[in-house]
């Protein structure tokens, strides 16, 4: 069998200068470790807000390290630094617009301020790309809500089949 990878991308000019701690990228790790039940390697990195860099991280993700799913944090405010959905753009084949709604109708339930959220999800080649917010317990709301989805998902793409503890997260595959 295949080792499942999954990238772990942060964005974060203060994270990657090392000013403070990762807290997002921990934040989705803990998460994906609750939810899933197959074995996983995270492919982990914290660069700082630059679109050429998060596209070649990106694609590298994708292309050499053969991430199923890459789950980014961070950048997808309206700041004049946050390009991570314009970078998302930019290397994917399909843009899957569904999860960004989602995720800011969930959101829009804390804070009002979800409206200024662009996270958004896409495909490249075979993986799954979703941009995330920056905040930790948003970060949880969030894949509460899209995760679901992300196991057929990725059987559409002819990824590796993931299991979950459906205790916890029940993805949802239609029936054969």
């Amino acid at each position: 069998m295949t080792e499942i990878k999954i990238g772990i991308l942060t964005v974060s000019d203060r994270a990657s200068a090392g000013i403070y701690e990762d807290l997002s990228g921990q934040a989705i790790i803990a998460t994906l470790n609750e939810y899933l039940s197959s074995p996983w390697k995270s492919v982990y990195r914290v660069i700082p807000d630059e679109q050429a860099l998060i596209e070649a991280s990106l694609k590298q993700m994708a292309d050499e390290e053969g991430c199923c799913l890459i789950v980014t944090t961070g950048g997808t405010g309206p700041a004049l630094r946050d390009v991570t959905p314009e970078a998302t753009e930019a290397v994917c084949e399909k843009m899957m617009p569904g999860f960004g709604e989602l995720m800011r109708q969930v959101s829009l339930k804390y804070v009002p301020t979800a409206i200024l959220s662009r996270q958004t999800a896409g495909i490249r080649g075979k993986s799954l790309i979703i941009n995330l917010p920056g905040k930790p317990k948003s970060i949880r709301e969030c894949l509460d809500a899209v995760f679901p989805a992300v196991p057929y998902c990725i059987d559409l793409l002819e990824g590796p089949f993931l299991t979950c503890h459906e205790d916890i997260i029940k993805p949802f595959r239609p029936k054969a």
